[in-house]
């Protein structure tokens, strides 16, 4: 994973968004497996677990089982067919959540050789919002941000001005 690239920008605010709403007293269920983000997260003091790479789609006891205080999903709920059922099963009262963001003007990500690095939703914030609400949380915050690229042209200039990220801080109701 980021052989190529290493998405610093939205590393930077993501942590800065986390440590917000999160102290590292409290602990972490990070939905996925053990990822670049989730060492950083425990570089900076969190006490985080994660997942252990089921597929959340069909099985969630892991998340359900859990005493976290909180669990964070960083760019996983576009990659499962049906998030609301793993939204409605956490336990811990505190969600940190981030997805990328639905492009006009470019189709959904889909890795050709690896399964599990497809997006079955690219959300708008709406939609994201309303699943969150449908699945009994309360958004007490939300930050969006764009991904440029390094590269010319229309959809590279595009992407400089359309927020791709969307993170929100959310509530058991």
């Amino acid at each position: 994973m980021y052989e190529q690239t290493y998405p610093s920008k939205r590393f930077h605010n993501t942590l800065s968004f986390l440590k917000k709403h999160v102290g590292t007293e409290e602990a972490i269920l990070d939905l996925g497996v053990p990822n670049p983000f989730s060492k950083i997260m425990t570089a900076e003091g969190f006490q985080v677990t994660n997942t252990n790479g089921e597929d959340l789609d069909l099985t969630f006891e892991s998340v359900q089982n859990s005493a976290a205080d909180v669990t964070t999903a960083f760019e996983i709920f576009e990659h499962l067919v049906a998030p609301f059922n793993v939204l409605r099963n956490i336990p811990s009262e505190k969600l940190v959540a981030s997805i990328p963001l639905k492009l006009w003007f470019s189709s959904a990500y889909r890795s050709k050789t690896d399964p599990w690095d497809r997006h079955y939703h690219e959300f708008e914030d709406w939609q994201f919002d309303w699943l969150l609400e449908k699945a009994g949380w309360e958004i007490k915050d939300r930050m969006k941000w764009t991904n440029p690229v390094r590269k010319i042209g229309i959809r590279p200039l595009l992407r400089s001005i359309t927020p791709r990220y969307y993170i929100v801080y959310a509530e058991k109701k």
